[in-house]
């Protein structure tokens, strides 16, 4: 076998919970540490090891991210009452990915996986169609009230000087409810940034779509930021580069992607990017198919899968039964964050295994050999349903042969 890739700099490494810790071990050691002297700044994110710390484990990894710029992290549990008496937990510890998005002021990219035999439920999506979805406030951070009857809501501010500025928002002669939304400036425009920034790293169109005509002062704002920014900072780079950055109505937008081959990447509003990244990554298939990157605006990226820890194959697991638990989207996780890193360092070694792992993966279930989900999905005549380390098996053997290439 050749010698190793050596790496200069380390990737920040965030192990995770149940199934999908399970596999990144595998992955490590079918697929990376044979090829690669893995060179990786390491934090358990584990639940055990959150509670165990603090919760501090998550604040370093973040902060040994904004340090090396890239990072790959395993998918985490976010407890819930249940969860707090399974592990033991001495509090609700809030989710990692939050933490860590709050911590790098970053922006979640997602893109579906595309192969052969999984056709997306839309006829025309030819190519992956990427949701940016802003991770800030709206309904996310939102109050709300109910309202009896014969009562006045106003929306109040007040100002340093303590003079208040009040709009009616309506008088309910009957019982109603009430919301109140905000977003911050920065915010909205760490979210252009970042999306401007991927759109050049991915050399691919950039939408934006909010519904403006309807909220003239709220969505106005973000489609006034977003066009400020372009047009100070991005203009010519984006003309340069041969790509497009393109403004609608969200409603518009949903018509274009419809009838659109894909090949672009889709910016949208928090909730809007919630809603939006599901419809894609279902309408192409299967979540389990779907990558995620976290990039700030200064350029820091971190990696993981779409999907959660997959509890109900981990228990299934902890029983001794072998699983056939997709492996994908944590595998292209550990590409792009490898791919990323060895551009960043000129490491054309690094890049190109990356491409080759990603390019025998792909092989593999185009050649018929797939996890349970995928065979159930897949429309190939001859296929094949394994357990997920025959599959990784099964990608090492199409890799080496790429590799003597």
């Amino acid at each position: 076998m050749a010698e190793k890739i050596l790496m200069k700099t380390p990737l920040v490494e965030m192990d995770g919970d149940e199934m999908t810790r399970i596999i990144w071990k595998m992955i490590k050691d079918i697929l990376l540490n044979p090829y690669i002297d893995l060179k990786t700044e390491y934090y358990d994110l584990g639940l055990e090891n959150r509670d165990k710390t603090n919760d501090q484990v998550t604040f370093d990894s973040a902060y040994a991210t904004q340090k090396y710029g890239v990072a790959v992290k395993c998918a985490t549990i976010t407890p819930n009452a249940a969860r707090v008496d399974e592990y033991h937990l001495k509090e609700m510890w809030k989710s990692p990915n939050g933490t860590i998005r709050a911590i790098l002021d970053g922006t979640v990219f997602r893109t579906p996986i595309v192969v052969k035999g999984i056709t997306p439920f839309i006829p025309t999506w030819k190519k992956p169609i990427t949701i940016a979805r802003h991770a800030y406030g709206d309904v996310y951070k939102n109050t709300e009230m109910q309202v009896g009857s014969d009562c006045k809501a106003e929306l109040v501010v007040t100002g340093k000087d303590g003079r208040e500025t009040r709009q009616l928002i309506h008088e309910f002669k009957t019982p109603g409810i009430i919301q109140g939304l905000h977003n911050i400036d920065a915010s909205i425009a760490s979210f252009a940034r970042a999306c401007f920034n991927f759109a050049l790293d991915q050399k691919q169109d950039l939408w934006f779509a909010t519904k403006d005509t309807i909220s003239k002062k709220y969505d106005h704002r973000f489609k006034d930021i977003f066009q400020e920014i372009y047009d100070a900072e991005y203009k010519e780079k984006f003309e340069a580069a041969g790509i497009e950055y393109f403004y609608t109505l969200i409603d518009d937008a949903v018509a274009r992607v419809v009838r659109s081959e894909g090949g672009y990447i889709w910016a949208c509003k928090n909730y809007d990017g919630d809603v939006m990244s599901d419809m894609v990554a279902t309408a192409f298939g299967s979540l389990a198919m779907m990558t995620s990157v976290l990039v700030s605006p200064s350029g820091i990226y971190e990696y993981e899968a779409a999907h959660g820890t997959v509890q109900r194959h981990y228990y299934k697991h902890l029983k001794g039964e072998k699983t056939s638990t997709n492996s994908m989207a944590t595998l292209f996780a550990w590409s792009g964050a490898l791919r990323k890193r060895g551009e960043l360092d000129g490491l054309d070694e690094l890049v190109d295994f990356a491409d080759k792992l990603e390019q025998a993966s792909i092989q593999t279930i185009e050649d018929g050999v797939m996890t349970g989900d995928l065979y159930a999905l897949s429309t190939l005549e001859n296929k094949t349903s394994v357990d997920t380390e025959t599959f990784l098996r099964e990608i090492n053997e199409r890799l080496q042969k790429l590799l003597q290439k």
